[in-house]
């Protein structure tokens, strides 16, 4: 039996363009290319909503 759920998933969208922020192991955040934090950007987090770290679990998040 399939759960119902299934019938309608599908892949998340994948973005056409890279992530504008890196992941800083030291800092544990996501940073622009300029050494900022990401989620402090405004301009980014409106654009994108959030920016999600790919260094685990795509759960967490840095804003």
């Amino acid at each position: 039996m399939q759960p119902f759920a299934l019938n309608y998933a599908r892949p998340a969208a994948q973005c056409e363009t890279g992530a504008p922020y890196v992941y800083d192991s030291g800092l544990q955040l996501n940073v622009l290319l300029d050494g900022r934090i990401a989620a402090c950007d405004m301009a980014l987090l409106r654009e994108l909503g959030t920016t999600t770290s790919t260094a685990g679990s795509k759960t967490h998040f840095d804003d």
